[in-house]
């Protein structure tokens, strides 16, 4: 029986503790039934994945290499590091594996238009991009400071056609466009497809994202078997909502001897309050219409990554935690500026901040292991967003 235990309502239990379902408001119920039941529909339509197959393949590049960091490895000494290097997908993250599932999904359930949320911008830019490919008019939503912190991004949206909002309430990142995207869809939900870009949000969102993003676990556990023979020790991802590290993390889930390690923004320090790490110091609760590890103080939720800076995190995460199949810590913002650096540097692979946090935790795991041991490392963006911001702040305190 599979450690994962769910049911058709997309809830997770563990014990007492419930995480996932829907919690939202009776008109925006109705239009996520209809989401639910196209995907219970689509999802195992061979018709359907063939369509998503091919575009993987020849549109997206994938399969994507299971690539030995060997100069890391040496240097660092201990266990193989091994990148699952989702930066070689076109658009530069692991977002687009899920963005292609969800808008054959839109098509297929007529919509006219698509709205989605982003925070780094690297989802924004997927949406946009399949949108363009589709031709269909989208709008995506981003908090205000993420708009600044990453404007290349903001600048790609729009040149591939999409119109960007700023949200401009709390703290004008993450959940707050969250917050907007959701009101849109409540009021739009007619001719409306809401494409969520992560493993969070009411059901059936964290299936769904599951589902599209589960295609980097399938890939790494074949190539890892293929090039070493046998199963890793470790796999690990950065952790902000957790589509990135649910897609690595499932197909493994059941592999008991495999350790499944979750790495969340420290931001500048759990003890300060100002991080985004609700599953190492938060508690159960509630947001955005679905139950989950959420942050005390949802207000100085802060992290140096964009995609990173939510104050919630994905259901199956918090029930992965609960059930103890998986381990959740975090990494700071210096550490993951270090482990960008260091990657950059010793391997020529500038790596995004958020997927920087994952090589971190690496980084400090592999010299207290043997040479015969394995960690994969789910890359899951490249770092092209990132430098202006990270020369910024060399500029203040260089390394």
């Amino acid at each position: 029986m599979s450690v994962v235990q769910i049911t058709d309502k997309g809830v997770f239990q563990a014990g007492e503790l419930v995480f996932g379902g829907s919690q939202v408001p009776e008109m925006l119920q109705a239009a996520l039934d209809k989401v639910a039941d196209a995907f219970r529909r689509y999802q195992h339509d061979p018709e359907f994945n063939d369509e998503l197959n091919y575009y993987l393949r020849q549109y997206v590049g994938r399969e994507n290499p299971l690539y030995y960091a060997q100069n890391l490895s040496e240097k660092l000494g201990g266990a193989k590091i091994y990148l699952k290097r989702e930066d070689l997908n076109h658009t530069g993250a692991h977002k687009i594996n899920n963005t292609l599932g969800q808008v054959l999904l839109a098509k297929r359930m007529g919509a006219k238009r698509v709205i989605a949320e982003t925070g780094a911008g690297q989802h924004g830019v997927a949406t946009a991009t399949v949108c363009a490919m589709f031709n269909l008019p989208c709008t995506i939503y981003m908090g205000e400071v993420d708009t600044k912190r990453q404007a290349l991004n903001v600048f790609r949206m729009e040149l591939l056609g999409a119109k960007v909002v700023a949200a401009t309430s709390g703290n004008r990142t993450l959940k707050e466009a969250v917050d907007e995207a959701l009101m849109d869809f409540a009021q739009n939900s007619e001719d409306t497809f809401y494409l969520l870009g992560s493993a969070v949000g009411p059901h059936p969102y964290p299936l769904m994202v599951r589902h599209f993003q589960s295609v980097i676990g399938r890939e790494a556990k074949a190539q890892i078997l293929e090039q070493e023979g046998r199963l890793p020790d470790y796999v690990t991802a950065c952790v902000g909502g957790g589509s990135n590290a649910i897609g690595l993390f499932y197909p493994f889930v059941d592999d008991l001897s495999v350790k499944i390690v979750g790495v969340e923004p420290g931001g500048q320090g759990i003890e300060t309050g100002h991080h985004a790490a609700p599953l190492t110091a938060g508690h159960p609760g509630a947001i955005h219409g679905f139950a989950c590890y959420v942050m005390e103080n949802s207000e100085n939720c802060h992290s140096i990554a964009a995609g990173l800076d939510y104050p919630g995190v994905g259901p199956e995460h918090s029930y992965y935690k609960a059930i103890g199949r998986a381990e959740y810590l975090a990494v700071d913002d210096k550490e993951a500026l270090h482990a960008f650096l260091e990657l950059s540097r010793v391997e020529g692979i500038i790596p995004a901040l958020e997927s920087s946090h994952a090589v971190a935790y690496a980084m400090k795991l592999a010299p207290t292991l043997q040479r015969t041991q394995i960690i994969i490392v789910n890359l899951s963006g490249r770092g092209d967003k990132d430098v202006a911001q990270v020369a910024e702040m060399l500029e203040d305190n260089p390394e």
